[in-house]
């Protein structure tokens, strides 16, 4: 990949992912339900990562193109409609409601903002998908098993821990799921998906193509993302609202991310 097509392809995905989340925007002014911002996005960013990987920015051979874009549909589908089920059961997402209510009557605008800063950190994502697809080898390399494995790992993991949670709800317990994958840690799903973006940087790394190391930016985003910006911080806030002392126990004894054994029995 030449210099003149790496900034081809960041002004494309950064072009596509600011379009995207304006359109995101206008969907949460028009419907009401930020949950949809999610879906969007998953989508915006499959379908940037998607053409990305296809269209000439490099060299990558037709297979490898192929094989990352397969990746890239299986991650969006996956997610996508996993979010846009659960969004049609609800009124609002309460991340991003609570939010709302602390900005009052700037609410449109200060979301319109905060969505474009969430395409702005989507670019490395998509970025790495491009670098990833665009690796010179031959399909084939111990990297390209070895990030499929990964892969399917992230996706397969966050697969469960979604479906343990929806299983948790529909038993009408009440309470904190912390049973499955959610007794080691209270974000499984958020560690998988972080799992998963690696992927794409070990199949993009390689001596022979040091542009390529760059895609460890994806991980390194989506991680920064969920972990610090709109992933735990507001949804842990909003469990602490809902749950008070029983999910405080929770966080004493349960990693945040990491999956780790817990932390003394359960009340």
């Amino acid at each position: 990949m030449t210099f003149a097509s790496a900034v081809a392809a960041l002004l494309f995905v950064a072009v596509a992912m600011s379009a995207i989340m304006q359109l995101a925007a206008w969907i949460e002014r028009r419907t009401g339900n930020s949950g949809w911002i999610d879906v969007v996005w998953t989508f915006g960013l499959g379908a940037t990562g998607t053409a990305g990987a296809l269209l000439p920015f490099g060299d990558g051979p037709l297979a490898r193109r192929l094989f990352v874009a397969a990746l890239v549909v299986a991650w969006a589908l996956r997610l996508g409609l996993h979010i846009a089920g659960r969004t049609k059961g609800i009124s609002d997402d309460p991340r991003y409601a609570r939010m709302k209510r602390d900005w009052g009557p700037e609410a449109p605008a200060r979301m319109a903002r905060l969505l474009q800063f969430q395409a702005l950190a989507s670019i490395p994502l998509a970025i790495g998908i491009v670098l990833a697809a665009h690796n010179p080898a031959a399909l084939g390399q111990a990297q390209d098993a070895l990030g499929l494995a990964i892969f399917v790992t992230g996706i397969a993991g966050g697969a469960i821990a979604d479906r343990q949670l929806r299983a948790f709800a529909r038993s009408e317990r009440g309470g904190v799921c912390d049973t499955g994958l959610w007794a080691y840690s209270r974000h499984p799903n958020y560690f998988f998906e972080a799992v998963l973006w690696c992927a794409y940087a070990v199949i993009a790394s390689a001596v022979a193509y040091p542009i390529g190391w760059f895609a460890w930016l994806a991980p390194a985003a989506i991680t920064l993302l969920l972990v610090r910006i709109s992933g735990i911080p507001p949804l842990e806030e909003h469990m602490l609202a809902k749950h008070g002392a029983a999910y405080r126990d929770y966080q004493s004894r349960t990693s945040a991310f990491i999956p780790l054994p817990p932390q003394g029995a359960r009340p």
